[in-house]
């Protein structure tokens, strides 16, 4: 199956490393245009020359950066076809630990930001006829895990956003659909595995092995093309057969 993106033009958040970036180079392959945000300017300028993007540095939880983002994809592009939402996660501790504050910098991480973005490149989504919406999120909206408390608390609340959101806009030809990664072999991984995963580890993996950023990328890159065009509202694991719920 052929997937072509040329003319399209996408935003891809954390897009410097990790799945931002397996995402990034997968909808560059498709022919997309591609706006790369992170917030490590360095490195994120390095890979959208590497790309032949453009890189603009900010934090997904700063209004103004995000506003930049925008317009800058406009300016060069004349418009934005693909906004992929993806934010590193919140920090890791069990549910006896939270407090209001942790959790409201993780709503603002992974749910204002992506409410505040998705809101700005609405007009231009409805323009081109054809937009996407792709949510990174992970398998915690369908299964919470041990000690991501604050990641069990506030993704599901994005999937009720964007089921929300998918209903709204299918009318206009947008579609909004949802990734829930699994154990992909990124930074975040390595917090748990500083020096890889055992055997023993991969055990709960069906196919007994990390997942890569590009096998993410990969699905993002359908989902936006025009052969995803009659699915929206969609939580699709990317996870090695990991969750076992139905």
């Amino acid at each position: 199956m052929h997937i072509d993106l040329r003319d399209r033009t996408a935003i891809v958040c954390g897009a410097s490393s990790g799945i931002g970036l397996g995402v990034a180079e997968s909808l560059v392959e498709a022919g997309a245009n591609v706006v790369l945000f992170a917030r490590r300017r360095e490195l994120l300028e390095r890979e959208a020359v590497r790309l032949g993007g453009i890189a603009v540095a900010g934090d997904v939880r700063n209004p103004a950066d995000v506003e930049r983002l925008v317009a800058t994809a406009v300016e060069a592009h004349g418009g934005i076809d693909v906004l992929v939402n993806n934010s590193g996660g919140p920090p890791r501790m069990r549910a006896s630990e939270l407090t209001p504050e942790r959790v409201e910098d993780a709503v603002a991480l992974l749910l204002l930001s992506v409410v505040r973005l998705t809101g700005l490149c609405l007009p231009y989504l409805e323009r081109c006829g054809r937009g996407r919406i792709v949510n990174i999120t992970s398998t915690t909206v369908r299964e919470p895990i041990d000690d991501l408390a604050l990641s069990n608390a506030v993704r599901p609340g994005v999937i009720g956003w964007a089921k929300s959101l998918a209903r709204e806009l299918g009318p206009k030809g947008i579609t909004v659909n949802s990734i829930a990664p699994g154990r992909i072999d990124t930074d975040r991984i390595r917090e748990v595995w500083p020096d890889g995963p055992s055997p023993e580890d991969l055990l709960a993996v069906p196919l007994r092995r990390l997942g890569t950023p590009r096998e993410v990328g990969d699905v993002v890159a359908f989902l936006a093309s025009d052969r995803a065009s009659y699915i929206t509202g969609a939580v699709i694991p990317v996870d090695g057969g990991i969750l076992r719920s139905l």
